[in-house]
């Protein structure tokens, strides 16, 4: 059984409520693109990645949400992601999902949990 092994991303407090930020984790050699988001007091993470054509999902850096905060937004071509499951419910991609990522968060802090 490997152990998991947890990497700080940032401060709860540094989301807004609703907001979200992307970061850029380099894990042993590899690099992995990946967001959070915050709303209703959850936190939720997924790998930076449109399920649709690969593309990184934010309109500018640490941008993923629509104009009101009610789901996530990829920019290249507007589908519309539930921010609670990360499924696709509008747009070319409609019925996929985003690849959710494991968080923690621990004494104000957000942990991505990985091995």
């Amino acid at each position: 059984m490997s152990e998991v092994k947890r990497y700080s991303l940032c401060a709860i407090d540094e989301l807004q409520e609703p907001g979200s930020k992307g970061f850029e984790l380099d894990r042993g050699g590899e690099t992995l693109s990946l967001f959070v988001v915050r709303r209703d007091n959850m936190v939720h993470g997924y790998i930076n990645s449109c399920p649709h054509t690969g593309v990184p999902l934010e309109w500018v850096p640490d941008q993923f949400l629509d104009l009101d905060g009610s789901f996530i937004e990829c920019a290249t071509h507007g589908a519309l992601f539930t921010i609670k499951e990360g499924k696709c419910v509008s747009g070319p991609c409609a019925g996929d999902s985003l690849q959710p990522v494991r968080l923690d968060v621990d004494d104000g802090v957000v942990y991505l949990l990985g091995e």
